[in-house]
């Protein structure tokens, strides 16, 4: 009989235990998992490459909503359990849900510590923990402003690169000594202090904070000695605590966190407990390794293996900040019975020390280069006797037996049972012979298969080698990325193909290209399907099952399963009438929540979607089209006011967006597109963190691109500056139809810019006119069919049964 299984919490662990469960006893349980953040499983590694712009959301998800959906798994988002009732079995959330369970997993993770100084309560006042937070330090990174980090551990350091990195003056208050104190002995932490400083992160050691200063919103920090830091943000860093609340609430046995066994079992036999909130063997974890362990251990017992047990094993701590390598493992404190190796090579900025005790590694510290660390971990782990090659230990492996090995050898050398990713306690002979059972050839396959390098990314480069050694010369690192799992093909390759071979439908691509699946894919349908528009335009008709549901239902999707109608605002302008007729659309269709965008438009949010086309029905008497709020197309030109009435104005920005928008709007393209103009350099439209951006000047318009303002921040790059409306308009046309042509489905201009190289965008676009007329008459030639109003088609009728209303079918009682 299938039991109830309750998951408290979705983070790491509970998703690799799930994993681990899914494979074991696939058919053991009915899961339930209740999640306190409104969304699915991501790496959490991983926040600081997005909070520094390297990744974005998208790709830090680990489980994405299909997973949940193919596994049969309920998954509330948004609901934090608010009680466990033990002897009921049954847990309640803030949504007033109730489930009962038969076993229930207990992973709430940590909070942060906040110090309780005056004003840490402020507005301004931030910690680092989840994708929230780092939202929230990315708005207020914005500002260009000063951003104060108090905690010079490893989160704080990730914090301050991260928010550098966004254009932010940083400084780090640090209470002891040296940096990360905890993870390296004082040398690697001068070392660390120095390369933080040397890219512009100001660094103050020995600094207790007093106060935080402001009128109930941050304006600087005061330390103890007096000195005064400005600042309107400050991110507490400075340690974390086991969330162990609700267990302690429950009855069950807390000491620094929930103290489980090593089956990871708490007081309450039919409950368990991993993660960060969980106490076993007296230690609490903050690492990713000891916890994926304990996802193992939990996941073991919940299928039946009495025997699986928890071990702890020394973690090593890795920093991750592009371009500063650390290492650290083990204790590497001083004692009378210890002795120490050590390399210092000060031009090169590298620094490796090894403690030793009876000839064996009980700890390592790395600075600079770090690539040996496994090595070094794994003799430890296997307390090797080091005695025979103590005199060239400290230079790695490859100088192991004399003379100098190249790295490829250094790697072939290490045994099979040596660790090469930590985060997931995956083998090298793991790894290679997963390669070889499976005919791994991809990086992506490998992580896929064996979760090597999938987690923080350190090992990749150890991971890359393994892969030259198993497979010689079949693997190219530099190959191209194949769409999906359904073709080999990358999306450049896909592309060309489609042109060159002419072909015009889904069906033809998949069949003439070899696609390895009869229907293909959610990765790769719309991507074909955009393709397919971009190239044919006046030949392919929309495949209505390769759109999204967003792009399918012709409105944003919301968190309750309502939707938010967004109608069309020229240059973000309106009039009375149309702030009537919205008006009382809110009014007759009791629409809950109506906002003014960023973008210069109105919101209405909480649409059922049986009354979408009813809404828009209203809405196109004013005159409204959609407003394509929810597209991989252009959905918004912001505006000032320019010349019309602004003082500074030095053109009609007013005009030219509203000619822009009109000109452009219904165009699909890769990713979704943003414009704005701005009358003056003030840029009061904030123009230049747009995809596409004009700044008018005296002289005429300066031409932006490749800005972004959501996860990632980056200012625009200039394409050059023209004279008149008509210029600037054939030249924006232009640079979005060459992007339409050349961009990978759901890449933003400015990753398709960074990989097209500016120079040759400009080189196309202002230098080479014919070219650039070549591009403009293609993007005119495709508006002819792009720019028809959804929302009128759907009114007339057309894709009807979307916005149909699932019938409630009633059963007639059967006869005794």
């Amino acid at each position: 009989m299938t039991e109830k299984l309750v998951i408290i919490g979705n983070g790491m662990a509970p998703g690799r235990m799930l994993e681990h469960l899914l494979e074991t006893a696939p058919d053991r349980y009915q899961v339930t998992i209740f999640n306190a953040e409104p969304r699915v499983n991501y790496d959490r590694i991983m926040l600081s490459p997005v909070l520094s712009g390297e990744k974005d959301y998208e790709q830090i998800i680990i489980h994405g909503d299909g997973w949940y959906v193919r596994n049969g798994i309920t998954l509330y988002k948004g609901h934090k359990i608010e009680a466990i009732d033990r002897v009921a079995k049954t847990v309640t959330s803030s949504e007033r849900v109730t489930e009962s369970y038969d076993k229930l997993v207990i992973a709430t993770g940590s909070n942060p510590i906040i110090i309780p100084v005056p004003g840490h309560d402020f507005a301004g006042v931030l910690t680092y923990r989840d994708l929230d937070d780092v939202n929230a330090m990315l708005l207020a990174a914005q500002s260009r402003a000063k951003a104060v980090v108090i905690g010079g551990g490893l989160l704080g350091l990730e914090a301050a690169a991260g928010l550098q990195a966004q254009g932010m003056d940083v400084t780090v208050v640090h209470l002891m000594p040296t940096l990360m104190e905890r993870q390296l002995d004082p040398t690697a932490g001068y070392l660390l202090q120095k390369a933080l400083e040397e890219r512009g992160i100001r660094v103050l050691t020995k600094a207790n904070t007093k106060a935080i200063l402001g009128k109930g919103k941050v304006e600087g920090v005061e330390l103890v000695d007096g000195t005064i830091i400005p600042a309107t943000l400050v991110i507490m860093a400075v340690g974390i605590r086991p969330n162990a609340a609700l267990a302690k609430e429950a009855g069950l046995t807390i000491g620094r966190g929930i103290v489980v066994d090593h089956a990871m079992r708490t007081s309450d036999p039919d409950i368990y407990a991993l993660g960060e909130c969980a106490e076993v063997g007296g230690h609490v974890y903050g690492l990713v390794a000891p916890l994926y362990e304990m996802a193992r251990t939990a996941a073991a017992h919940l299928a039946g293996d009495e025997a699986a047990r928890f071990v702890h094993v020394d973690t090593p701590t890795k920093l991750k900040v592009t371009g500063i390598d650390v290492y650290s493992l083990g204790d590497f404190a001083d004692g009378d019975d210890r002795e120490e190796i050590v390399l210092r090579d000060a031009s090169a900025g590298v620094y490796k020390r090894l403690i030793l005790k009876d000839n064996k590694i009980i700890g390592t510290v790395l600075f600079g280069e770090v690539a040996d660390g496994a090595w070094f971990n794994d003799l430890k782990k296997k307390s090797a006797n080091i005695s025979e090659m103590r005199d060239t230990l400290i230079f790695g492996p490859a100088f192991q037996g004399g003379a100098t090995l190249d790295p490829a050898a250094a790697v072939a050398a290490l045994p099979d049972d040596a660790e090469i990713c930590g985060c997931n306690g995956i083998c090298k002979g793991k790894i290679t012979g997963t390669i070889t059972a499976k005919g791994l050839t991809t990086l992506d396959e490998v992580r896929a298969h064996t979760k090597a390098s999938a987690s923080c990314g350190t090992c990749t480069g150890l991971v890359e080698q393994l892969m030259e050694l198993t497979l010689g010369e079949a693997f190219n690192r530099t190959a191209v990325q194949p769409m999906c799992a359904c073709t080999t093909l990358g999306h450049d390759d896909v592309r060309r193909l489609i042109v060159a071979k002419s072909l015009k439908t889904v069906p033809a691509v998949m069949q003439e290209l070899e696609w390895k699946t009869s229907c293909g894919c959610a990765k790769c349908r719309p991507a074909l399907n955009y393709y397919l528009v971009c190239d044919w335009p006046d030949e392919y008709a929309d495949d209505y099952q390769s759109r999204f549901i967003n792009e399918r239902a012709h409105a944003n999707i919301q968190k309750d399963g309502t939707f938010s109608v967004v109608p069309r605002m020229w240059g973000g302008v309106t009039s009375s009438t149309e702030l009537r007729a919205i008006a009382d659309v809110v009014d007759k269709f009791a629409i809950p929540t109506v906002k003014v965008t960023g973008g210069q438009r109105i919101d209405m949010l909480g649409v059922r979607k049986e009354d979408l086309p009813a809404v828009w029905a209203d809405l196109g008497k004013a005159g409204f089209v959609s407003g394509h709020a929810y597209a991989k197309g252009l959905r918004t030109v912001k505006t000032c006011v320019g010349i019309d009435w602004c003082r500074f104005g030095t053109q009609d920005s007013t005009g030219l967006g509203i000619r822009i928008e009109k000109f452009m709007w219904g165009s699909w393209t890769p990713a979704k597109v943003k414009m704005a103009v701005s009358g003056c350099p003030r840029n009061c439209a904030e123009a230049t963190c747009k995809d596409v951006g004009v700044i008018c000047v005296d002289s005429g318009y300066e031409i932006h691109f490749a800005g972004a303002a959501g996860l990632d921040i980056k200012g625009t790059e200039i394409l050059g500056q023209v004279k008149t409306e008509e210029e600037a308009l054939e030249h924006i046309a232009a640079l979005v139809q060459m992007y339409r042509e050349q961009g990978r489905y759901l890449e933003r201009i400015y990753k398709w810019a960074k990989r097209v190289g500016l120079d040759e965008i400009r080189r196309q676009i202002v230098q080479d006119g014919e070219k650039r007329r070549a591009y403009y008459d293609r993007f005119v030639f495709s508006q002819k069919f792009a720019q028809v109003d959804p929302w009128s088609e759907r009114v007339s009728g057309k894709d009807k049964h979307e916005f149909r209303p699932m019938a409630t079918v009633g059963f007639a009682e059967a006869a005794e």
